[in-house]
């Protein structure tokens, strides 16, 4: 999986920087093409000439070559790459990252790299566990990155804790099984909902929800970067965007509009996931200007049903359509669940609680469970709304074969 892929290795200056030249002969030998961008610091721990040696290429240390004035590009770089590996990554660079302090080649090809970033973070376990450490790393969760995890063990320190860089073997492994689901939903076409509806009541007030759409938005990359082609379909959000190119989002406000939409796409569509926090009711005469307070009595609403978009979609779901519901409870959470995953025909519902602390409307975070038709259900512990979407995508990966 990694042949003829192009990997930017960025090397920090600390002690595991020894392990990254296992690292970059086992990348070669797998059949990447590696460009190593050391920062300074990191010279002091390991030499140029050896990862030089071991890639074929020129190590890059300063933005531009002191003898000729050859400039390095890193804006060429972070195009060049199909990944970005940081290994060893330590507390001062993740905050770099986390924060765009771009003051050394490293970082500039980090803001620049339009490829999957993956930092396997390196320090004593003090560091690890402070909460400016935590926090960076979060930050780089949210802004999609993919963060290997360190290992507890024995440390430079002779302190034992987690902060040993993972293994490389392990990273190059995890690089793999990066690669080998790129291609999962080739040739797909994926309907995605996501965010909230507004029903107007007069032109500036609305019946609405507290959705963000985040977690649609996550799902609809996810299998973009998969392969798919995504048509997402989307309520008010704000300024959120997909970040893959081959999601195509389509607007809506109201329900009608976005089963509109829906029943569009859905024919030809492969799959479905129905994430969207539709209102279940709209105004049955709304006002055509704003209805005044002054002088007035408190007006009656007439609320009607809004049609169920999911349940329309399964009740036209042809043999192999894969169609997933979502559901955020408050109460009897499997029950409910499991109810609206037969009444709407669905091959699964995701459930998400609004007690669960973490997950629901607004946070980058959710805890899930996912139920089947079958009748069985898969817990997941409480993630970024980014790894939710990649569990999400790897179920109905599982659904399809």
């Amino acid at each position: 999986m990694l042949q003829g892929k192009h990997i930017v290795l960025g090397i920090t200056g600390g002690i595991a920087a020894y392990k990254s030249a296992s690292l970059t002969r086992l990348l070669v030998k797998a059949g990447a093409e590696v460009q190593v961008i050391m920062t300074p610091s990191a010279r002091e721990f390991i030499a140029p000439l050896t990862l030089s040696t071991l890639t074929g290429k020129p190590v890059i240390t300063e933005f531009f070559t002191a003898n000729t004035g050859e400039w390095h590009s890193h804006v060429d770089l972070g195009l060049w790459a199909d990944a970005m590996v940081v290994a060893p990554a330590t507390a001062c660079t993740i905050g770099k990252m986390a924060h765009g302090v771009a003051d050394n080649m490293l970082v500039t090809t980090y803001l620049s790299a339009k490829a999957p970033v993956f930092v396997a973070p390196a320090m004593d376990l003090d560091m690890m566990a402070h909460p400016s450490t935590t926090a960076n790393l979060n930050l780089l969760r949210s802004y999609g990155n993919h963060i290997i995890e360190p290992a507890s063990g024995e440390l430079a320190s002779h302190l034992i804790g987690k902060g040993r860089m993972e293994e490389p073997e392990r990273i190059v492994e995890v690089l793999r099984e990066f690669f080998s689901s790129k291609g999962q939903f080739a040739g797909k076409r994926v309907l995605v909902t996501a965010g909230p509806t507004y029903e107007r009541i007069d032109p500036v007030r609305f019946i609405g929800n507290f959705s963000s759409g985040k977690m649609g938005y996550a799902i609809a990359d996810a299998l973009a970067d998969r392969g798919a082609e995504v048509v997402l379909v989307s309520g008010p959000v704000g300024e959120l965007k997909p970040r893959n190119p081959r999601v195509e989002v389509r607007k809506i406000e109201s329900a009608l509009q976005m089963l509109d939409e829906c029943q569009k796409v859905w024919p030809a569509a492969d799959m479905a996931v129905m994430t969207a926090a539709v209102a279940d009711y709209r105004v049955e005469n709304r006002a055509d200007s704003k209805i005044k307070r002054e002088g007035n009595l408190a007006p009656e609403l007439r609320l009607v049903e809004n049609p169920d978009i999911a349940a329309t979609l399964g009740a036209s779901k042809k043999p192999g359509q894969l169609l997933i519901g979502f559901a955020l409870e408050t109460d009897n959470e499997a029950a409910h669940a499991a109810n609206k995953l037969k009444r709407k025909n669905l091959d699964a519902i995701v459930l998400n609680s609004l007690r669960d602390a973490g997950a629901g409307f607004g946070t980058d975070t959710n805890k899930i469970t996912i139920l089947s038709a079958d009748g069985s259900a898969k817990p997941y512990p409480l993630k970024t709304k980014r790894e939710v979407a990649a569990d999400v995508a790897d179920f109905i990966s599982s659904l399809l074969k």
